[in-house]
């Protein structure tokens, strides 16, 4: 599995909702919450992901997950590889559909 597979569901996510916190993250991305702690973490050790106080909220320890610049940057860059995968497995699902209907109709 390419390294940058599970980073782009993150950062396309943190990018439009960086109030969820890590266990909302993790539901709404069917993985993990370690998975997502652990991709974090590494997002925020390559410098693409930055924790802030989110000021706006009336309880002053919720945190934001914000992507900073070279996050954007990033996000964009791996989009092209992350779509290219997520085709070739639509086609093969596609297919393997199309086997199965084949393989109803002459049984």
């Amino acid at each position: 599995m390419p390294a940058d597979y599970p980073y782009f569901p993150l950062l396309k996510l943190i990018h439009a909702q960086p109030q969820l916190n890590q266990r909302q993250l993790a539901e709404q991305m069917g993985v993990s919450l370690g998975k997502v702690n652990y991709s974090l973490r590494a997002l925020m050790e390559k410098g693409l992901v930055k924790l802030e106080n989110f000021s706006q909220s009336e309880n002053k320890r919720k945190y934001a997950y914000l992507l900073i610049p070279a996050g954007i940057e990033e996000k964009t860059c791996i989009m092209p590889g992350f779509l290219k995968r997520k085709q070739a497995e639509y086609d093969a699902i596609r297919l393997e559909i199309e086997a199965l209907k084949k393989e109803l109709k002459h049984d």
